[in-house]
């Protein structure tokens, strides 16, 4: 394995034997193999990979694709059937709720049994202490049993623990997703601290917007298989498209996933200074805002119809000019057409605008909930959407989604039809600007001299 190379996954498999009654798994140990009582489920089929040191790398999928299964035999907790998985360095894991801890014992106790697996010592563990319970914020319950825990107290210590091992291998399962938004934000803010000490990550999340906002890249698996790897923003948007297909379409739909190619998936972009992404011809600022037509995003992603098929989108000024490079401060409209194939009840339209990597920033609905939605929508019936917004955002470039909502025989509300990065605009340069980051909030700054 090559020394810049974390973890190996080779040709891995694992395949569960289930058995319909208990007397079966005896009569399948009587017969030594002359016969089979049970039926083969194989959580994950042929799957390979490498993760580079120092990489973050989300996994994502649907229930029951083999995203924990993958990150327990990563871990050594599970034996493969099939391959092997080859890594460089400690590895500290949160993976099932609770798992690696005795609910007997108390969290202290844990603390120790734990980091002694991990391989410190004692002394290691005593000079640590203090930073694990402060991390942990469990308070008196530190020497109480675990299993007097709530599950977001288990997941602080057992965070708290695996974060302060020094692993060069962090691998997470969803398990954070139980712990409260002020707990949450400070673990990714550790991952992050982690990342720089030269640290892998290894996660699963349900969370598109954390995946794409965390990781390096990111891996698609669905049904065992490893549909797809790149980057984050392309893999979270193939996840929700297979996600929210038709049942009926998903099998073709996971085909053109695993069966497209993205070798070089930076070629129709490069890296813009205000930190995202040009198209080959850069503007420059002006008092005036412009039109490049061969500005076109190369990442547009089609999700299946429903019933409703959106077309062309556009941003205009006020006075009507079509334009793709704004200026800050002043306001724009984004139109986008729709047409109606089957009659449809409770129709919402949507809007959304991300950063170049995929972050939303902000987005609006036609109407604040599913009943004050149009009541009834005939099929061949068209319309051209308008979403005014006032540009607050800071020089560089971003991406629009459409989208639209509606209940096609059920009161379930579905989408019928989104776009995701449908249209791409550029916030031109602003001469002398002070503001910072993505949103310009309209700061000013003054300051007097005291003493």
């Amino acid at each position: 394995m090559s020394s810049d190379i974390a973890i190996k996954v080779d040709h891995l498999s694992k395949c569960y034997q289930i058995y319909d009654k208990p007397r079966d798994r005896l009569m399948q140990m009587l017969m030594r193999g002359r016969r089979q009582y049970y039926r083969e489920f194989w959580a994950l089929k042929d799957v390979s990979f490498e993760v580079r040191k120092g990489e973050c790398v989300g996994i994502v999928g649907r229930n029951g694709s083999g995203k924990s299964t993958l990150l327990q035999l990563i871990c050594g907790t599970l034996r493969p059937t099939c391959g092997h998985v080859i890594t460089s360095g400690r590895i500290a894991a949160l993976l099932e709720l609770g798992s690696g801890f005795s609910p007997e014992f108390s969290g202290r106790e844990n603390v120790y049994l734990n980091g002694c697996v991990l391989g410190l010592s004692r002394a290691e563990i005593d000079a640590r202490f203090d930073t694990i319970a402060d991390f942990a914020d469990i308070g008196a319950f530190m020497d109480q049993p675990v299993k007097s825990y709530s599950s977001g107290m288990v997941v602080r210590l057992a965070f708290a623990v695996a974060i302060n091992v020094d692993p060069l291998i962090l691998v997470v399962d969803e398990a954070l997703s139980v712990g409260d938004e002020l707990f949450q934000r400070k673990c990714f803010s550790r991952i992050e601290a982690i990342r720089r000490t030269g640290a892998t990550v290894l996660f699963v999340s349900h969370s598109g917007v954390t995946v794409v906002d965390l990781c390096d890249r990111a891996i698609l698996l669905d049904g065992g298989d490893l549909l797809t790897v790149g980057r984050p923003k392309r893999v979270v948007g193939s996840y929700q498209k297979l996600l929210y297909a038709p049942a009926q379409k998903r099998e073709a739909i996971r085909a053109s996933i695993a069966g497209a190619r993205f070798e070089d998936e930076g070629a129709a972009f490069v890296a813009d200074p205000f930190g995202g992404i040009l198209g080959e011809s850069v503007a420059c600022g002006g008092s005036e805002e412009i039109f490049d037509s061969g500005f076109i995003p190369q990442s547009t992603m089609v999700f299946e119809s429903r019933g409703a098929h959106i077309g062309d989108a556009r941003i205009f000024t006020l006075d009507g000019r079509q334009v793709n490079g704004l200026i800050r401060g002043r306001r724009y409209c984004f139109r986008y057409d729709v047409r109606f194939e089957r009659a449809v009840t409770n129709v919402r339209f949507s809007m959304l605008i991300k950063t170049g990597t995929g972050m939303p920033l902000g987005g609006g609905l036609s109407a604040a909930s599913q009943d004050e939605g149009l009541s009834v929508v005939e099929a061949g019936e068209g319309f051209e959407v308008d979403y005014f917004f006032n540009c607050h955002l800071n020089p560089g470039v971003y991406f629009v989604n459409s989208g639209v909502f509606g209940c096609d025989g059920s009161n379930e509300e579905v989408v019928l039809h989104r776009k995701a990065d449908v249209l791409a605009f550029r916030v031109l340069p602003v001469p002398g600007s002070r503001a910072t980051e993505i949103v310009d909030f309209g700061f000013e700054c003054s300051w007097s001299v005291n003493g």
